[in-house]
């Protein structure tokens, strides 16, 4: 197996953002926050002890649990206990995998609304509140007429969501059919943080990913429990809701439940695919880079100081060619714990990736086979991962 492993990396402040045009961006403008207060970090939930080496990776395997699913992209937890997991279907489904067993009704349609006449278009990301077992809320991304981004709250309860309950929170105008993101996450300090690409065609023609007041080629925070539709928290660095930028397609991100460190994984133009870090309790306004750089290298112009430089990167001259986010190892399996896992669409490599001695170490740890377009992550911490064919595995012992 081969090893991918990159320095490590300080943070350091921002530069200042590239001075371009923005695109109209929102509809129900929201409104911004005012007060002063700094959220609150879960920093640990349990003393934890992270792994410092890998384990056997022959000594695990991933165990198909459910097929026959259509282009599955996400795979979410609500969190309340059932031990459900809950799939999208790109093309405005969401599933439920309930007792080792596919159920059959969907728990969301909404195939009405949903536009998925491109490849990166679709239902493309959603969250459960915090609260779900109280509110019946969840949160999606998806696009819509026009291929446009909209993040919606929808309601349910038991296994079926009501699709009239929809409440558009944001649309944001996409120029071109490709490079939408689509990750939702809830962070640990209760907001809603919204990964978007750059808005598509090569090499970012409209500058967006270092424009702060663009929404796209973000990552978004919003506040969803006040405000109509939303409140911009306070402490966002620019004013709206931006609160990371220079990312050119964000395709999963994720929070270690732990940690409360935030994963990025950023696909490349057309020579580095990137995972990128945001250790918890980071001030807002992190710049990666895009499009002036791509991964650790100069892509618009030479590299630049001032810019977070990925936590790993791998080149397409070793085969891969789209990096699929995933999430930190948190269930029974000791060995695993603190362990990120990541993969490349193409390849169907699955990569771990630990600090280990104040160095990013990064190893192959399983030759998949598949086409891997997403990662998830049930109640207990334990991973999942599906294929575009529409299996869905799981991490397991032999």
């Amino acid at each position: 197996m081969e090893d991918w492993q990159s320095p490590v990396v300080s943070t350091v402040t921002p530069q200042t953002a590239l001075t371009v045009a923005a695109a109209p961006q929102t509809e129900s403008p929201p409104v911004v926050d005012t007060a002063t207060a700094s959220p609150t970090i879960i920093t640990t939930e349990t003393a934890t002890t992270n792994a410092s080496v890998f384990p056997n990776a022959d000594d695990y395997q991933w165990t198909l649990i459910t097929s026959g699913l259509k282009r599955p992209v996400d795979i979410q937890s609500a969190n309340d206990g059932s031990g459900r997991l809950f799939i999208i279907e790109k093309y405005g489904v969401i599933r439920v995998y309930e007792n080792g067993q596919l159920l059959t009704a969907p728990f969301l349609d909404i195939t009405d609304r949903v536009n998925d006449s491109g490849n990166e278009m679709g239902l493309l990301g959603f969250a459960f509140h915090p609260d779900y077992e109280q509110n019946g809320y969840f949160y999606v991304n998806y696009t819509g007429d026009g291929g446009d981004t909209r993040i919606s709250r929808f309601e349910a309860s038991g296994n079926s969501a009501d699709s009239s309950s929809e409440k558009i929170l944001l649309v944001i105008a996409q120029p071109y059919p490709n490079h939408n993101g689509g990750a939702v996450a809830f962070g640990p300090d209760g907001n809603l943080y919204l990964a978007l690409g750059d808005g598509g065609l090569a090499g970012d023609p409209h500058k967006n990913g270092q424009n702060t007041t663009s929404l796209l080629g973000k990552i978004l925070r919003i506040d969803v429990d006040n405000g109509d539709p939303y409140l911009i928290p306070s402490d966002n660095p620019f004013g709206n809701e931006v609160w990371a930028y220079g990312l050119r397609n964000p395709w999963r991100i994720s929070f270690d439940r732990v940690t409360g460190d935030l994963w990025i994984g950023d696909v490349g133009q057309g020579d580095w695919e990137e995972i990128d870090y945001l250790s918890a309790g980071s001030a807002g306004g992190a710049n990666f880079g895009w499009s002036i750089m791509e991964g650790s290298y100069g892509y618009d112009g030479a590299a630049q100081p001032g810019m977070l430089l990925p936590a790993v990167e791998y080149s397409h001259n070793e085969g891969g060619c789209s990096v699929t986010g995933g999430y930190v190892y948190r269930g029974a399996m000791s060995e695993w714990n603190g362990i990120y896992l990541y993969a490349d669409y193409c390849l169907g490599t699955v990569w771990g990736l630990i600090l280990s001695d104040g160095q990013w170490q990064s190893q192959v740890l399983f030759e998949t086979g598949v086409t891997i377009t997403t990662f998830g992550q049930d109640e207990s911490g334990e991973i999942y991962l599906a294929s575009d064919s529409g299996n869905i595995y799981h991490l397991t012992k032999k």
